[in-house]
C-alpha cells in the first residue's frame, strides 16, 4: 500500500510546492475549475482527485474509489485553506483520521462565535456586537473610545474590513460590506453555517502592534513554530498588511509561559485539542488581545519567508504533523533579521509589467516572487482584494533598526506598468 497524507482543496502553487519538496507523499483533492485554470503542471495519475468539495458525500465516495483503485492508504489529512477545512474534518471523521472537529472549525471561522467563547473563558479579545443595520453599527460605535471595525463573520485578511471613526464611516462601511457580501455570495470563503441571523460584525478597534504566530497545540501544551510582527500602512485600505518582520520578541510584560497559556486556553475554548494553528493578535496596554485563530498555518508570503530565511518548509512540516511524525524545528529567535514586503498595485487597469531590475544589485534582496503575469486585470479594494497583490520581496535589512522603512524604500524601486482601461473593461 502507498501511504499518503490527504490535502484537501489547496491551490495549484501549494500542490506544486509539496510535489517538489516531498514527492509522492501527498494525495490532493482539487476542484476541477481550479486545476483547469492553473498554470502549474498537473500531478501524475494517482496523485490528485478532481471533484467539487461542496458535496461532501460525493467527495468521500470518490476518495474511497480512488484509494481502492490505486492501492493507497491515508496516514493523515490536512488543509491549508479556510474553506476546505470542513470537508477535511468530515473525511477525517468518516475515516478515523486525526483532525479538528467540524464544531471546532466553525467556532474558529466565525469571528463572532470565537470571540464569544474567548470572552466566556476570560481570554483577551475585542468587544463585539452583531449588526443588521447601519443604525445598529452607529449604536455600537458610540460605545467605543477608539472607534469600531465592521467586518464579515467569515473571510480572510482585510477583505471587506473597515475601521469607522465617525457615524458617517459606519453608514458607508455598512453599505459597502452589504454590497460586497452580495457580490461574493458564491465565494466559499464567505459561506456561513452559523450566525445566519445577523448580517455582519461590529468589533471594538484595538490600538497596538499586530503579530502573527504559527503554533502547535497537542497533549495539553503549546509549541511555537514562528512569531512575526506585521507591517501596516495608514496609506492602504484598513487592515492591509504591507509585510512581516522575522524574528520578533513580545514585550517583557508578556512572559513566554503566559503567552503559551493564552494560546492553549484560546484554542481549547474553540474546541481544538490537537492542531497546527495560526493566530493573529494585538498587544494593547501590555495585554494580548486575540483577533483570529484557525487550525492551519499562516499563508500569504509567510511560507516563502520561512523557507528562504530559516530553511523551514511549513508545508512539509504540516504534512509531518498530520502524519504524526516527529517535528524538528529551527530556533527562529536567534535568526538574522528578515523582512517580507508585499507588492501592491496603486491603480486599476491591465498589468503590462513588473520591473524589478533596480533590486537585482541590492545585496539585501534574498528573493523576488511575482504572482501576476502581463495581461492580468487589476481591480482595487473593495472590489477585489486579490488582483491588486502582485507578489512579494524577501530581504535582509542592513541594520536591525527601522526594517519597515527599509522595506518601504525597496518598494519604491519597483516599476509597475499598468494600462488604464475603461471601467467596462474591468468588469
Amino acid at each position: 500500500m502507498q501511504h499518503k497524507i490527504l490535502v484537501t482543496g489547496t491551490t495549484p502553487d501549494y500542490i506544486q510546492w509539496i510535489r517538489l519538496s516531498c514527492p509522492g507523499r501527498a494525495l490532493f483533492i482539487t476542484h476541477p475549475d481550479i486545476r483547469k485554470n492553473a498554470d502549474e503542471e498537473s500531478p501524475k495519475d494517482g496523485e490528485e482527485i478532481l471533484v467539487p468539495l461542496s458535496d461532501k458525500n460525493l467527495v468521500l465516495n470518490t476518495l474511497l474509489k480512488h484509494l481502492k483503485k490505486w492501492g493507497q492508504t491515508l496516514d493523515g489529512i490536512f488543509s491549508f485553506d479556510c474553506e476546505s477545512m470542513e470537508p477535511a474534518s468530515f473525511i477525517a471523521r468518516q475515516l478515523n483520521l486525526d483532525y479538528p472537529s467540524i464544531e471546532a472549525i466553525r467556532n474558529a471561522r466565525d469571528k463572532y462565535i470565537s470571540k464569544q467563547l474567548w470572552q466566556h473563558h476570560k481570554i483577551g479579545c475585542p468587544r463585539i456586537f452583531p449588526v443588521n443595520s447601519a443604525s445598529e453599527a452607529v449604536e455600537f460605535f458610540n460605545t467605543t473610545a477608539t472607534g469600531c471595525v465592521l467586518k464579515p463573520f467569515t473571510g480572510s485578511g482585510s477583505e471587506l474590513v473597515f475601521r469607522c471613526l465617525s457615524e458617517s464611516d459606519c453608514n458607508t462601511a455598512f453599505e459597502t460590506i452589504k454590497k460586497g457580501l452580495k457580490n461574493r455570495a458564491e465565494n466559499p470563503i464567505f459561506n456561513r453555517t452559523s450566525s445566519n441571523e445577523h448580517l455582519m460584525l461590529a468589533e471594538e478597534h484595538i490600538e497596538g502592534p499586530e503579530y502573527s504566530c504559527d503554533f502547535i497545540v497537542e497533549n495539553n501544551s503549546v509549541r511555537i513554530i514562528r512569531l512575526v510582527r506585521k507591517i501596516k500602512s495608514p496609506l492602504k485600505p484598513f487592515g492591509t498588511i504591507l509585510g512581516y518582520i522575522l524574528p520578533c520578541d513580545l514585550p517583557h510584560s508578556i512572559p513566554e509561559n503566559h503567552f503559551h497559556e493564552i494560546l492553549l486556553k484560546g484554542s481549547t475554548a474553540l474546541g481544538i485539542k490537537r492542531g497546527l494553528c495560526m493566530v493573529d493578535f494585538i498587544i494593547s496596554d501590555e495585554k494580548v488581545m486575540l483577533i483570529e485563530m484557525t487550525p492551519r498555518p499562516g499563508g500569504d508570503c509567510l511560507p516563502h519567508m520561512l523557507k528562504e530565511c530559516a530553511g523551514l518548509d511549513m508545508l512539509n512540516i504540516s504534512l509531518d504533523f498530520a502524519g504524526k511524525r516527529p517535528l524538528i524545528l529551527p530556533d527562529l529567535q536567534n535568526l538574522s533579521p528578515c523582512v517580507a514586503i508585499r507588492i501592491h498595485a496603486e491603480e486599476e487597469g491591465i498589468l503590462r509589467a513588473v520591473n524589478c531590475r533596480h533590486l537585482m544589485e541590492d545585496y539585501r534582496i534574498k528573493a523576488i516572487h511575482l504572482t501576476k503575469k502581463p495581461g492580468h486585470k487589476i481591480k482595487l479594494p473593495p472590489k477585489d482584494y486579490d488582483s491588486w497583490l502582485l507578489g512579494h520581496v524577501i530581504m535582509a535589512p542592513s541594520t536591525i533598526s527601522s526594517p519597515e522603512s527599509q522595506a518601504i524604500a525597496i518598494l519604491k524601486k519597483i516599476e509597475i506598468s499598468i494600462d488604464k482601461e475603461k471601467p467596462g473593461d474591468l468588469c
